[in-house]
């Protein structure tokens, strides 16, 4: 059986402090209503401006490893730990509502080689690419594909890995996904987990923190006891009921914030609840006046809220 992955062997996360981004949307937002005189909005969308969500790495725009750079030396200055998703993965999303992602895997692995290389001499956790596997055991990807991907992560997870105290994360889907995680195995261990920090689940979804470390558990001992971070962003209510379309992931209504992110799960193998998703950003135009994926909306956020 292979060996766990590397976060038990790190214990890296246990009890560290989480860095909060001042300048997020979120708190934007508290400076714009706050001047706006809207002080009681302004008041609600500071639980979410005042905890440690992720910063989204997503494109090749420019500046972008010397953004990483300012963002992992701001964390280290204050002596806090932030939180980076890692998003540009080649035909991302499968031309979903998050579709994008590096031209090619050259175009990726100099993206990635680029960022481990502003991450050096600081310390950072990386939730990698998520949704690329589930999506590619669901099938959404020819054979050559999936194969490609599943090396590019496990270039990936080398190349990050390379700076001591970094510690990365490869996300495994959600409970509702790719509901047997016997299913995950072959693709997380192609994908390098073996080298990882653990796995991530339920990023930019809404599953309940408990069924999320029910199957992270299940998942973790087909890994050979592989510890696991959970997004808890909007997990509060629950998942909405499925229904037609995309409605029940993509902005649905009477969802709530979860748990607050912390590196004290009281969970052996959980060792972190994070924000991930960017609570108040959207996850694509799917109705009800919806900006396109990514973009902050304050409507959805005061809705997180009340």
């Amino acid at each position: 059986m292979p060996g766990p992955a590397a976060s038990g062997a790190d214990g890296g996360l246990a009890g560290q402090q989480l860095y909060a981004d001042p300048k997020g949307a979120a708190a934007e937002q508290v400076r714009a209503w706050e001047s706006a005189g809207r002080t009681a909005d302004a008041a609600r969308i500071r639980k979410i401006a005042d905890q440690p969500v992720a910063t989204w790495f997503a494109d090749e725009s420019a500046g972008y490893a010397d953004r990483v750079r300012q963002l992992v030396t701001a964390a280290t200055t204050a002596g806090r730990l932030p939180v980076l998703t890692l998003y540009h993965i080649p035909n991302r999303d499968c031309s979903g509502q998050s579709a994008g992602g590096a031209a090619d895997a050259t175009a990726y692995r100099t993206w990635v080689r680029a960022i481990a290389a502003a991450l050096r001499g600081h310390r950072a956790v990386i939730v990698l690419e998520p949704d690329a596997i589930a999506q590619a055991v669901e099938g959404c990807l020819d054979d050559r594909a999936a194969k490609e991907r599943y090396a590019l992560l496990a270039e990936a997870i080398g190349a990050l890995r390379e700076n001591p105290g970094v510690l990365v994360y490869l996300d495994a889907g959600n409970p509702t996904w790719i509901t047997d995680p016997s299913r995950m195995l072959a693709a997380l261990r192609s994908s390098g987990i073996a080298r990882a920090s653990g796995f991530a689940l339920n990023v930019a979804n809404f599953e309940t923190t408990a069924d999320n470390v029910a199957y992270g558990t299940r998942l973790s001992g087909l890994l050979g006891g592989a510890h696991f971070v959970v997004d808890t962003s909007r997990n509060g209510n629950g998942p909405a009921r499925k229904g037609a379309g995309n409605k029940h992931w993509c902005n649905p209504p009477g969802r709530a914030l979860g748990d607050p992110p912390t590196t004290r799960t009281g969970v052996p193998l959980a060792d972190a609840y994070l924000w991930v998703k960017r609570p108040g950003e959207s996850d694509g135009a799917c109705g009800n006046g919806a900006p396109p994926a990514g973009q902050w909306w304050p409507e959805y956020a005061l809705g997180l809220i009340r």
